[in-house]
């Protein structure tokens, strides 16, 4: 994959996408199951006051995911198995979602992102690929700005670098909906704190509302390989928003896959799977 061309098509995806096209007109619409965990057993690390759950898994070059604001590392069930083929995978649960603890700290993508940073440093890895998707996504490139040096490359999926990219009162839609009802029976089920979920949501909530507002030359100073990804119907992310970003980062990628939305890991996995090994292995 060439990543000094802005926009590319992958013709094979596209060809992909197109088999089956007519029943997968409504598949953006759909929020399938979350996947199971993934097996390995999970350990923990003692990092910035907080206990952070991971997964490890596989050998090769590593790959940190990072899921989703509400979410947990559960939902890239899917896309575990194929990476870790060729990859040593960490998984994590950011502070206070899934089997993580948080503290009295507000959430910020700052303080999320020197977890991230302090896990690598805690496992001794020198430096990672980073798959994110929404606030995993952002987080990823808040390591590009401000720890280049810890990461190989971000495989950046329906994130945003300004509040004024996020499409408002996405929480009506009813696909978002029905997930953030998921990451309520979710939260409950996982975490240390299974009757905080309320205060949980306003501290995510007041997050979303003030941050990230990266300038663009914060942008103009990532060096990393990035594939800025998104799905046709993303439900949050304003689509001038996606192609700006890839705009602005030097070298960056472009790629929108088509009839899925925020969750296109679960609603088309092989295609999201296609286009995510095909950027690690490049």
């Amino acid at each position: 994959m060439n990543l000094n061309r802005r926009h590319f098509v992958v013709a094979a995806l596209a060809s992909l996408a197109s088999l089956d096209r007519a029943a997968a007109v409504e598949r953006w619409k759909s929020l399938p199951a979350t996947p199971a965990p993934v097996a390995g057993g999970g350990a923990r690390a003692q990092v910035n006051g907080i206990s952070l759950f991971h997964v490890a898994l596989g050998e090769g070059s590593p790959v940190v995911f990072l899921h989703g604001g509400l979410s947990n590392s559960d939902y890239f069930g899917l896309q575990v198995p194929d990476v870790a083929r060729k990859h040593h995978v960490i998984l994590v649960d950011s502070r206070g979602h899934g089997r993580s603890t948080r503290n009295a700290q507000p959430f910020g993508y700052d303080l999320m992102t020197d977890d991230v940073v302090a896990l690598l440093d805690h496992l001794q890895i020198p430096r990672a690929a980073i798959v994110g998707w929404s606030d995993g996504a952002i987080i990823g490139l808040d390591m590009a700005i401000r720890h280049p040096d810890r990461v190989s490359r971000v495989f950046a999926f329906g994130a945003n670098t300004q509040t004024s990219g996020l499409k408002p009162d996405v929480d009506k839609d009813p696909t978002f909906a029905q997930f953030i009802a998921r990451a309520k029976t979710e939260y409950e089920r996982l975490s240390p704190t299974p009757k905080e979920f309320d205060q949980f949501l306003h501290q995510i909530e007041k997050m979303w509302e003030t941050q990230p507002n990266w300038t663009d030359e914060q942008l103009r100073s990532i060096r990393t390989p990035v594939l800025v990804a998104d799905g046709q119907y993303d439900e949050g992310i304003k689509r001038e928003h996606t192609e700006y970003m890839a705009a602005t980062i030097p070298g960056a990628g472009l790629l929108i896959l088509p009839n899925v939305s925020h969750f296109a890991f679960l609603q088309d996995p092989a295609l999201f799977n296609a286009a995510l090994l095909d950027f690690l292995d490049s």
